[in-house]
C-alpha cells in the first residue's frame, strides 16, 4: 500500500501539543506527526489559528476512523486527503 497523509485540525497549540504526544503512544507511530500553526485567513492575531498535526502513514495502516475519533477527543477533526 503506498504512504497516506493524514491531517489532524485542533483548535489550538495546547490541544495540538498534547494530542502529539498521545497520537504516538495511541498509534505506535514509526515518527513523530508534524505540528503546523495554520492561521485563518486574513487573521494575524494568533488566537484566531488553527494548528495542524500532520501524520505520514507509509504503510497505510493507520484506521481514519480511529484518527476522526481521536481528533474529536480534542475537539478536531480529520481531514479528508
Amino acid at each position: 500500500m503506498s504512504e497516506v497523509r493524514h491531517v489532524l485540525v485542533l483548535p489550538d497549540r495546547d490541544a495540538a501539543e498534547a494530542a502529539a504526544e498521545a497520537l504516538g503512544e495511541r498509534f505506535a507511530l514509526e515518527e513523530e506527526p508534524q505540528l503546523v500553526r495554520d492561521a485563518l485567513a486574513g487573521e494575524d492575531d494568533a488566537e484566531d489559528a488553527q494548528w495542524l498535526l500532520v501524520l505520514h502513514d507509509e504503510r497505510g495502516s493507520l484506521d481514519p476512523s480511529a484518527l476522526d475519533a481521536f481528533a474529536g477527543e480534542w475537539d478536531g477533526w480529520r481531514e479528508e486527503p
